[in-house]
């Protein structure tokens, strides 16, 4: 008996890693997030009990892996996006390991680069930004180190994905405008890959007169940052004709023709 943590990727059920869909064909328990996964995920599931943990506590669940232990039956628990990002998954793998049960972490798509798909940008740009910062502000189940505050973090004027920012809106444009500049791009992506999936995209200075905040309450991942500027002109050296690396030689340059 095995447990396998799942990353359902941002919404969207053909998002879900081919790994992933077929451990939940297979499994004959299914736990699931379901204020978070959406229910089309399930589609890949096949004969199995499908337990919603929104309602769960820790113990609830971990009453359902002892109930499978003793079936000897595989459980496959499924998480939005990635489970190593804001999973709530460490503390169930510490029981796991009390109890002797075996489990297995799948990856999935986070929702910050399905944001960064969605608006058709890359998070990093050759010599303006190599640097992406995954953050959040604090909320009642989980608080957010000082150290780790949006007005410090913007300190590095990197790339800044801010997830479930909807609600702090204006707080976070405050923290931002402490180093980034107005014209700073910014992009607000709410329930990214799901149908009723919203996007707005304009700038730092702007954000908060262009748009509504009831609109962006709940599931809407920030980007800001200056690598997000569509009219930058930088390239990579990676597939310039002039640049050598161990797969590919330079084009030797033609010399000028004598006058």
């Amino acid at each position: 008996m095995k447990v396998y943590f799942i990353g359902a990727g941002p919404g969207a059920p053909d998002l879900i890693t081919l790994r992933g869909a077929n451990i939940l064909g297979r499994a004959r328990m299914v736990l699931y997030a379901g204020s978070l996964v959406p229910l089309g995920m399930l589609q890949h599931c096949h004969d199995a009990e499908l337990i919603d943990t929104s309602k769960l506590d820790l113990d609830q669940q971990e009453a359902c892996y002892l109930r499978a232990q003793a079936a000897g039956c595989d459980v496959a628990r499924l998480h939005s996006g990635d489970p190593a990002i804001y999973g709530a998954t460490a503390e169930q793998m510490r029981r796991l390991d009390a109890l002797g049960i075996e489990y297995e972490i799948v990856p999935g798509v986070s929702s910050f680069t399905a944001a960064a798909a969605a608006i058709q940008t890359e998070l990093t740009k050759p010599a303006v930004s190599q640097t992406v910062i995954l953050t959040r502000v604090s909320g009642r189940a989980s608080a957010v180190p000082e150290a780790e505050s949006i007005a410090r973090l913007a300190e590095h004027r990197a790339t800044l994905c801010i997830f479930l920012s909807g609600p702090h809106l204006k707080k976070i444009v405050a923290d931002l405008r402490l180093h980034y500049p107005d014209d700073t791009p910014l992009a607000l992506v709410y329930r990214v890959t799901w149908p009723d999936q919203r996007t707005y995209q304009g700038t730092l200075g702007k954000v908060l007169k262009e748009t509504k905040r009831r609109d962006w309450n709940l599931t809407t991942m920030l980007l800001v940052g200056a690598a997000l500027g569509r009219d930058l002109q930088t390239e990579s050296s990676l597939y310039s004709k002039d640049f050598t690396h161990i797969f590919r030689v330079a084009k030797k340059k033609k010399p000028k023709a004598a006058k």
